[in-house]
């Protein structure tokens, strides 16, 4: 791969090498050979940037099951000489802010379409959770009103603005709502590849099913698709956190038929929902459930996508014990946690506790002689 080509900062080189870029394989471009099971689907992508390294551990700004799909995204923009990318999604979208920062990291503009309320829309959207990073990285926003998104939709508003660009003389490439079509679906049947490289590597570990939350497809189509490919074969489990599961069944079909894989989703995915008051809303009981998973285990759920999933699974589990009884179930945490912050006012009742440090008179000075006043 070439440098890298930064943007003109004081103190920061122009150019980074190849060497310096490729530090443990991250930005570098490889080409990409798929899993033997997994060579008759096409189109079949012919790179990827190594952008993340664990979903749910790929560093705070670059975050996610998002990374995954950006991969291969990426790497389309770039071959097709994109100097700008664009992507659309809600106010706190953990997508647009990895694909801001994804962005920035190999040299491209970024311009972002957010989803807010129609109260909000003409205000300034502060620098809360995602929007600080994307904010922070230079991305371009452009707020729009639930009422026009759902009016207009994402694809004509992305198109609106490619054309804008294209008018003045830019080269945008456009990321559809979670980086999810049938090339970033190869993000996850990447991600399957994975678990089975791990399982074959750990004699004693097993799996029958595989969670996850769903809220723009591409994720479970891979997960799915991989896995009845695989020597998985594992039942891929989806909890919607917005739209009903109908929806996703028709739109997961129409991520695998542009494979040409032939299967029909309602064969290799459960669709549950759990969406509750909707999407990026909660109930007081979902944001204490993810406030007693922190407290109890330490592993952080977010409250939009995670924390929604476990909170619909262990209740499928209570109401449905046969079902899962057994059962040695995988759940993929597909991070986010910076949604948590855009919570913050809701969970403060909820948070550990704090308080002033007693400091009597008895406490020692600094020097060990005498009392502190």
């Amino acid at each position: 791969m070439a440098g890298v080509t930064a943007t003109g900062m004081a103190g920061v080189p122009a150019t980074f090498s190849s060497a310096t870029a490729q530090i443990g394989g991250f930005l570098s471009k490889k080409p990409y050979a798929p899993p033997l099971w997994a060579t008759h689907l096409s189109p079949m992508p012919c790179h990827t940037f190594s952008l993340g390294h664990r979903d749910d551990l790929s560093g705070m700004q670059l975050s996610g099951n998002k990374v995954r799909k950006l991969e291969f995204l990426m790497a389309d923009a770039v071959a097709q000489g994109a100097d700008c990318v664009i992507t659309v999604g809600g106010i706190q979208s953990n997508h647009c802010r990895a694909t801001a920062v994804a962005a920035k990291y190999l040299n491209l503009d970024c311009y972002l379409i957010l989803r807010t309320s129609k109260l909000l829309v003409d205000k300034d959207p502060g620098l809360v959770g995602n929007l600080l990073v994307e904010r922070l990285v230079g991305a371009h926003v452009d707020l729009v009103s639930k009422e026009e998104y759902g009016k207009i939709g994402s694809v004509a508003l992305a198109d609106l603005l490619k054309k804008r660009l294209l008018e003045e003389g830019r080269k945008p490439y456009v990321i559809p709502v979670g980086g999810s079509n049938s090339l970033g679906t190869w993000g996850y049947i990447e991600a399957i590849r994975e678990i089975e490289q791990q399982i074959q590597q750990s004699s004693d570990v097993q799996f029958d099913d595989i969670v996850v939350a769903c809220g723009s497809g591409g994720t479970i189509a891979g997960l799915a698709l991989g896995s009845r490919l695989s020597s998985l074969n594992t039942k891929v489990h989806a909890f919607s956190v917005c739209d009903d599961p109908e929806y996703f069944y028709d739109y997961v079909q129409g991520l695998i038929d542009g494979l040409n894989s032939g299967f029909d989703s309602h064969d290799i995915v459960s669709m549950e929902n759990a969406k509750g008051l909707g999407y990026a809303m909660n109930t007081a009981e979902e944001l204490k459930f993810v406030k007693d998973i922190a407290a109890s285990t330490g592993i952080v759920l977010d409250p939009v996508y995670s924390g929604k999933a476990v909170y619909g699974l262990l209740k499928d589990m209570a109401g449905n014990p046969a079902k899962w009884k057994g059962r040695k179930v995988l759940f993929i945490h597909t991070g986010g946690l910076l949604g948590l912050y855009d919570k913050a006012d809701q969970l403060s009742s909820l948070a550990g506790s704090w308080r002033r440090m007693d400091l009597e008179d008895s406490v020692p000075r600094k020097d060990g002689t005498g009392k502190m006043f």
